[in-house]
């Protein structure tokens, strides 16, 4: 075994250790409970997301690095890319559901929100079954259109995932893919950003309103108000961050059909990052997750 795979089998294999003992122990703390409430509800889908996406990135990888890429077919090849590109959609689905749900949870009574403030919980489960159920059909249709289209011509347009190839769409294709799952992708990210905003607006009118009960206390502890900001920020950066460089890394992936290895492999390092940190920043002082402040 050669260095290079040595080193990739260390890494995927410690990102992908870590990821799941977070995401299992997180898992574990809501599944205790005997009443789920909407944020648990919502948290259980995204770890089930963030398992997606560890184990069809990590595995696969690892196993490349071990020599097993025999093991990969045309159809295991195509399983977990479609596995992939679902759990990257649910992911990204759950965390905006769960941003917004938030910010409509504390907002006052008085705000825009306060009509739908009680009605939003009981739709919960429907819109997480829903996104499941269209995002996978949605990341069906690509696998199958992209082999009947090819079946008809030859080319020899590939794409590397280091453990398999794929074969190029055709700009219909790509056309029809940026649509449907890179256009809402990027609508989600906005929604996350203004709720998150919202969010720390709120709390800081809140810490305002009360700053003179505690203006006679000796404590100098940091105030729920500030962790629970704090914590929005490092979750909201962590979240941009992570997900714009996957998407703009997987952006040069598709131009560049001989993608250079090693972007490859950077690029499904960086898209199991925040699966892998999400359960430790979550479960850090996530004080908005199982309180309400009004």
């Amino acid at each position: 075994m050669d260095l290079k795979n040595f080193a990739i089998i260390i890494i995927f294999l410690t990102q992908s250790t870590f990821g799941i003992l977070g995401n299992i122990s997180l898992l574990s703390k809501y599944l205790n409970e005997h009443t789920l409430k909407p944020t648990d509800l919502i948290l259980t889908h995204l770890i089930t997301a963030n398992f997606l996406i560890i184990l069809s990135k990590g595995v696969p990888h690892t196993m490349a690095a071990f020599g097993m890429k025999l093991f990969f077919s045309d159809f295991m090849c195509k399983l977990f890319l479609y596995i992939q590109r679902l759990g990257r959609s649910m992911s990204m689905g759950t965390t905006c559901l769960l941003s917004v749900y938030q910010a409509i949870t504390i907002s006052p009574h008085n705000s825009f929100w306060k009509n739908i403030k009680f009605k939003f919980p009981n739709h919960i489960g429907f819109t997480i079954s829903l996104c499941w159920a269209l995002y996978s059909a949605i990341n069906f249709i690509f696998p199958v259109l992209v082999h009947i289209k090819q079946s008809q011509k030859n080319t020899t347009e590939k794409r590397d995932f280091s453990f398999c190839s794929a074969l190029g769409r055709e700009k219909i294709v790509e056309l029809l893919y940026i649509a449907l799952l890179v256009f809402p992708e990027v609508l989600f990210s906005l929604f996350i950003i203004w709720s998150s905003g919202s969010m720390i607006a709120i709390l800081h009118r809140h810490k305002q309103l009360i700053q003179y009960i505690r203006r006679n206390q000796t404590s100098i502890r940091i105030s729920p108000e500030s962790r629970a900001t704090q914590t929005i920020l490092i979750l909201v950066i962590t979240f941009v961050a992570f997900y714009t460089l996957s998407s703009i890394l997987q952006g040069f992936i598709a131009v560049l059909y001989k993608a250079n290895w090693w972007l490859v492999i950077f690029t499904s390092f960086i898209s199991m990052c925040f699966p892998t940190l999400c359960p430790f920043l979550m479960s850090h002082d996530f004080i908005l997750l199982r309180f309400c402040l009004f």
